[in-house]
């Protein structure tokens, strides 16, 4: 990625079960259809695996590469196997993103410096993060009451339209500057 990239980034951060997948699914082909193209990096959980055992790059894993590379005429997937734990940032995550790309939708890392839409719901019963985190721009709620008042951009989660738009006519905002 070079200082001059054309890449936006934008997180969306809110506790379990608040939506925030169902709302990138969905900003995914909005944005898409504004001639943009989309990427999407998701913060996982310890643990997780997307090979399987006997398969192919599976044995090459288990034999110790530090990479495997799965490439097809439709599709290529990176895995890295850490030979200790490591705590890499959403930074490290976007330095690996295709420069080619418009826009990167960040799931999770609620505790980065990105600029975020917070995605709040009621039912979560947990106090909503904008309050305390400088970097939420907006929220995407439910059709609850929010508990506080606030001056950011307030949108219902399902009006994915105005959401996209709002992106748009604000991509400058977004414009991603590493930090190294």
């Amino acid at each position: 990625m070079t200082a001059d990239s054309k890449m936006k980034v934008v997180g969306f951060s809110g506790y379990s079960n608040s939506g925030k997948t169902t709302l990138i699914e969905s900003l995914i082909p909005a944005i898409k259809l504004r001639g943009q193209r989309v990427s999407v990096i998701k913060h996982a959980h310890q643990g997780f695996d997307i090979d399987h055992e006997g398969k192919d790059s599976w044995r090459h894993r288990e034999a110790g590469a530090f990479e495997v590379l799965l490439v097809s005429s439709q599709r290529m997937v990176l895995q890295r196997e850490f030979e200790q734990q490591a705590q890499l940032t959403v930074h490290h995550a976007l330095a690996d993103i295709y420069n080619g790309v418009d826009w990167v939708l960040v799931e999770g890392f609620k505790e980065s410096d990105l600029l975020k839409i917070e995605v709040w719901r009621q039912a979560t019963q947990r106090e909503p993060r904008y309050m305390e985190d400088d970097f939420i721009v907006a929220i995407a709620k439910d059709e609850s009451q929010l508990p506080h008042e606030t001056l950011r951009p307030v949108f219902d989660m399902t009006d994915v339209e105005s959401i996209a738009q709002w992106l748009m006519d604000n991509e400058d905002r977004f414009h991603y500057r590493e930090p190294f």
